[in-house]
């Protein structure tokens, strides 16, 4: 079978982010930290939202230029997602 996809060219330009916000459940580590990271890198603002503690993955998205929020909470908790989704839309 013919792949049918597309692919990139060299005269296409990045998937970016600009002026988005992305929540990044489970951010704190492992898949969920690689794409807090690359959305980041392509521009996006990141909430890493962890059931541990997500501040190393944001301020390593902050050293590298980027912007980030951490929230402790589990998606599991629909109070505290409530509340990580209130003080996203305050800033």
């Amino acid at each position: 079978m013919p792949n049918t996809m597309s692919q990139p060219t060299s005269t296409s330009s990045p998937l970016r982010f600009d002026n988005r916000v992305a929540i990044v459940t489970g951010a704190g580590a492992g898949l969920g930290r690689a794409h807090a990271l690359a959305l980041a890198a392509r521009g996006a603002k990141v909430v890493v939202n962890d059931m541990g503690n997500p501040q190393a993955v944001v301020d390593e998205i902050v050293a590298a230029g980027g912007q980030a929020m951490g929230f402790a909470g589990s998606v599991t908790d629909a109070e505290a997602m409530q509340r990580m989704a209130d003080e996203t839309m305050a800033r």
